[in-house]
């Protein structure tokens, strides 16, 4: 019995339900039974939303997964980066966020970059690089390297972008999603945690990639994605 009302309390207390889309100022619930992640806030005993966004509802805690916003940098994260600047010391890259990075010369590769060297030999204006975020300042100064397993200079293909919330749905679980893309398609596809996806391959197959992560990234919230991807790409349910 004491089960049953328990029940009947979250049921009553909660005002939405898992994977409801909601809009900042919606109320989420009542009462002192849950605890809540970021992008909501508090006023008396109800919580209500920060942001638009998507509602999670794991137990007694209340999360919603932003539907937009720019990328903010998080040390280890892996990203697509342009180079917008050559300097003394290295290179500055474009990661699609509020801040820019930096490529110091000793996190450019296992080659040894002799002093006064051109630079631009090994990353030139406009070249798109797979990094890792090694360090955030207090101040948003960012630090890349290209030292080690996957990173390295993109060559050819095409780089579009998507929202950065969307990142975790086009790579999937275990990366499952990005390998059925690659799979199905045959290209080469680097996911950025900032939000940038690279795609290579056959043009006609790059174009079907491209538009199969457009639409993950548009349908990102529903259920049953994956099964809906892989028929998107069988050519059958559109």
């Amino acid at each position: 019995m004491n089960g049953e009302n328990s029940k009947m309390k979250t049921a009553n207390a909660l005002k939405v339900q898992d994977r409801d889309i909601v809009v900042p100022g919606e109320l989420l619930c009542e009462g002192e039974g849950f605890v809540h992640g970021k992008n909501i806030y508090k006023k008396e005993n109800k919580l209500f939303a920060g942001m638009l966004g998507m509602v999670r509802i794991e137990k007694d805690i209340v999360k919603i997964i932003p539907l937009s916003g720019k990328y903010m940098p998080k040390e280890e994260d892996r990203v697509i980066g342009k180079v917008i600047d050559v300097l003394m010391s290295g290179w500055r890259f474009e990661i699609n966020s509020a801040y820019s990075a930096v490529l110091p010369l000793k996190e450019a590769g296992s080659d040894f970059i002799p002093k006064g060297a051109d630079l631009t030999k090994y990353f030139d204006f406009d070249d798109y690089v797979v990094a890792q975020i090694t360090n955030v300042t207090t101040q948003n100064l960012v630090d890349l390297t290209t030292r080690g397993p996957g990173l390295k200079k993109l060559r050819g293909g095409r780089v579009i972008q998507v929202n950065p919330t969307k990142v975790p749905r086009i790579i999937g679980k275990d990366a499952s999603m990005v390998k059925l893309l690659k799979d199905s398609t045959g290209c080469d596809i680097q996911v950025g945690q900032n939000g940038l996806v690279w795609v290579s391959g056959d043009p006609e197959k790059e174009v079907i990639a491209i538009n199969t992560i457009k639409k993950i990234e548009k349908e990102a919230h529903t259920q049953g994605l994956t099964e809906n991807i892989d028929a998107f790409l069988k050519g059958g349910k559109k």
